[in-house]
């Protein structure tokens, strides 16, 4: 009974407190996000009391429901219709990005094979099983990472060390394309950009929609039914993500929001009960490993300067694509205000594209990584 009180406690917690308005509670989120905290509290706790809930069952019905759950909710609030009002350039200037997420570690590991970062440290260290985890988070979000975290049997020391990392590279990049955005129009002069396209208006927002608890009976029966049907984890996600576009599309008054917020929801209980598996003296941070993260989030934003200047796309798009991959729902709106704030919704569309695609970026990655080493 203690773990599932734990991770309850925990989910409350952190939930209640993120949206606590209190300047030293914001401050603290502003650098430590609600997901880490979720999976450091209950990690704590547990070796507070001295007890260890690695093996506890409670890990197998996160598996069984929790995940599956997440992975539905956040699928189904994507709207398509809603994505074509972006246009196909800017989402291709996205796409290269997320691309280029997926498969740079696997090239870098093919160009400097033999070298002490790829011998030592990605391989004989294992911290190659972290790299499906930050594609699933740079790209899907949370759900992704936890997703890809399960896939590769990621160890819970190099989980938390990519959760660290990746917390630390992502708040120094937000602030990095706050600034690049606004110097965007610079940007276009220097590369002869002369794209004036404005993305079409996003409308139905705000539209009637069903009952929370109607959409809820809905994700849930799928997932039991998807339980009942198949054994695989793999193949539950795959199916699950499917599903869930079908629900959101498919469906004519589906509840987008309520969706988003179930699968925020359901990421912080299965971070918290990851957490109780976390053992804080088996952690190591190399320096190594962060250097090559760096590279890649960096080169990730100038492959995708380089095909907004190919296709003649406004190059405020590069930090809002990237925002919508390495950010978030919450940041990307926040970055691209700093620039349009009539563009805000079409960045929230993108990041939700980001979420729904994640977890086959990263499965695409967790294959060409096995196949090569």
């Amino acid at each position: 009974m203690t773990p599932w009180l734990i991770s309850l406690g925990t989910v409350l917690a952190v939930y209640f407190l993120d949206r606590w308005e209190n300047k030293y509670i914001k401050s603290l989120f502003d650098w430590v996000p609600a997901i880490l905290l979720a999976y450091l509290i209950p990690a704590g706790l547990s070796a507070l009391i001295g007890q260890d809930y690695a093996g506890h069952a409670i890990h197998q019905y996160s598996k069984l429901y929790f995940i599956p759950l997440a992975i539905l909710a956040v699928m189904s609030s994507l709207s398509l219709p809603q994505l074509q009002a972006i246009g196909w350039k800017p989402i291709l200037v996205f796409v290269a990005g997320s691309c280029w997420i997926a498969l740079f570690p696997v090239l870098l590991m093919l160009a400097m094979g033999g070298s002490l970062l790829v011998d030592d440290i990605l391989i004989e260290q294992g911290y190659w099983m972290g790299i499906p985890p930050i594609v699933g988070s740079w790209i899907g979000g949370s759900t992704s990472q936890l997703v890809l975290k399960e896939l590769v049997n990621c160890p819970e020391a190099i989980f938390l060390t990519v959760l660290v990392f990746d917390n630390i590279l992502v708040n120094i990049w937000t602030i990095l394309m706050f600034q690049g955005i606004k110097r965007s129009d610079s940007i276009n002069r220097l590369l002869k950009i002369q794209s004036q396209e404005v993305p079409e208006a996003i409308r139905d927002l705000d539209r009637p929609r069903m009952h929370p608890l109607l959409t809820a009976g809905i994700l849930l029966f799928t997932v039991l039914i998807t339980n009942f049907l198949i054994d695989s984890f793999i193949a539950k996600v795959v199916l699950l993500s499917i599903l869930g576009l079908v629900l959101s599309n498919v469906i004519p008054k589906w509840n987008f929001q309520f969706a988003l917020k179930a699968g925020g929801i359901l990421i912080l209980t299965v971070m918290a009960v990851l957490g109780l598996k976390l053992n804080f003296s088996l952690v190591e941070f190399d320096p190594g490993f962060l250097l090559f993260l760096i590279v890649w989030l960096v080169s990730h934003f100038f492959l995708m300067l380089f095909v907004a200047w190919l296709l003649n796309v406004n190059a405020a798009w590069v930090p809002i694509a990237s925002m919508a991959n390495v950010g978030g729902i919450a940041t990307a709106p926040a970055v691209t205000a700093a620039y349009r704030k009539s563009w805000m919704p079409h960045a929230i569309v993108l990041a939700i594209l980001s979420m729904a695609t994640g977890t086959f970026w990263g499965m695409v990655t967790i294959y060409l990584l096995k196949l090569f080493l």
